[in-house]
């Protein structure tokens, strides 16, 4: 175990709720909500700035539950694309110290300076400050960060001490700093896994650390292994780069996908196509965008009642990133798996694209032309993606997409976020 690296976790606090406190200064200090469209049924806390929090306001809650809690908050609409903006500048900030920075979500970042920490004295703890000052000074947000010679420890360190905190966690404190924390305060130990930890009479991170290896590896299989050694400090993964132009990190793509809960419940046939195409179509947008085809379309759909969830999937005789071939199949799927003529109705939908393969594979030609005609549908629609690309999502659309005008505001691919590659990838 390599105990000399100098690994900092990053972590930008309430970073919604302070994006929007840094562009209007007249909600700081107030208990300010950024939450979903409660008209479309995403009514939800997505977070809540500390004031808001400390009279009860939690993070995934409703917001009439929220009111409740705090009937004088200030709920605001959630701007994706103005917080991947901070994401980046912040990261643009972190760059300047260490070209290894890995992303963990818009808001979290781990950096490696162990080589570069001598360009500023030598000392991670320097540039952790500058880190916090020049977000603080440059973005108006305030950060966390934690200092380790592990990435485990580093996030634990930032979680450690909120807002505005800064944790340092040496192999000679760590016992006294980390051990005693609840064992759900470990990265990747969550509610459920807790419990099982809580039977085994296993209440602290120093808990799960000193317990016997073979009782752990028992109750919690091949996981248990590695989140007790998580609890030793016993981790060497690597910082993996961020690459300063996709702002992303390198990892291996293993499906693209698109869902939504409907503004309104789907009780026929025409409305269910129409949303099935809109996601359908951003999937392959994305598919094209990444230079790569899938072969395994899957449909999946939510019933109203219940709110149980039904998926279907085929695998085509060929890859594909064809807007046609990928909606078409998606929207057979979820049609033929739902029963609309007698009252069933779709609260939600998705599309999902897998078995990938570089798109510049070789393609076997056949003598009818079908492969010519793909190759043509293929040009047009990355000839559609440039004017998107250039004038919006909405500037060329489909006949199918503007059945019902309820739905032909929606557009799956600017709202899309891409979630953080898990800590394994």
């Amino acid at each position: 175990m390599d105990t000399t690296r100098a690994i900092l976790h990053v972590d930008m606090n309430c970073f919604y709720a302070s994006v929007e406190m840094a562009e209007r200064p007249e909600l700081r200090g107030r208990p300010v909500i950024v939450g979903g469209d409660e008209e479309s049924r995403h009514g939800i806390v997505l977070t809540a700035s500390y004031p808001a929090k400390r009279r009860g306001v939690k993070t995934g809650s409703a917001l009439w539950q929220a009111r409740q809690a705090c009937p004088d908050a200030i709920i605001v609409p959630p701007r994706y694309w103005l917080y991947m903006r901070y994401s980046r500048l912040a990261r643009d900030i972190y760059y300047q110290y260490t070209d290894l920075v890995e992303p963990f979500g818009l808001d979290e970042a781990w950096l490696d300076v162990t080589a570069s920490a001598h360009l500023q004295g030598g000392d991670a703890l320097l540039i952790a400050r500058d880190i916090s000052e020049r977000v603080l000074m440059e973005l108006g947000v305030t950060v966390s960060v934690g200092v380790s010679w592990n990435k485990i420890f580093a996030k634990f360190g930032s979680d450690y001490d909120k807002p505005n905190g800064l944790t340092v966690i040496t192999p000679y404190n760590a016992q006294e700093v980390v051990w005693p924390a609840k064992v759900k305060d470990l990265l990747y130990i969550g509610p459920a896994t807790a419990r099982k930890l809580n039977q085994l009479g296993i209440f602290t991170i120093g808990d799960l650390a000193c317990a016997d290896d073979e009782l752990i590896r028992r109750r919690l299989g091949k996981m248990g292994a590695v989140v007790q050694g998580f609890a030793r400090g016993q981790d060497d993964s690597p910082v993996r780069p961020l690459c300063p132009a996709s702002h992303d990190i390198a990892h291996e793509v293993k499906g693209v996908g698109n869902g939504i809960t409907c503004p309104f419940d789907l009780e026929d046939e025409t409305s269910a196509r129409q949303v099935i195409w809109l996601m359908g179509e951003s999937v392959a947008q994305r598919l094209r965008a990444q230079g790569l085809a899938a072969r395994t379309i899957a449909a999946s759909g939510r019933d109203f009642n219940t709110l149980a969830s039904r998926s279907r999937q085929t695998t085509l005789p060929r890859p594909t990133q064809l807007t046609s071939e990928i909606c078409s199949t998606a929207a057979e799927l979820l049609i033929s798996d739902w029963d609309f003529a007698h009252g069933e109705k779709l609260r939600g939908l998705g599309v999902h694209a897998s078995n990938l393969s570089p798109a510049q594979s070789a393609v076997q030609l056949d003598l009818w032309g079908v492969e010519s005609r793909r190759q043509r549908m293929l040009a047009l629609d990355k000839t559609i993606d440039e004017l998107r690309f250039r004038y919006g999502n909405h500037a060329v659309r489909r006949l199918s997409e503007l059945c019902d005008p309820r739905l032909s505001t929606l557009d799956p691919q600017r709202d899309n976020v891409v979630h953080p590659v898990s800590f394994f990838a």
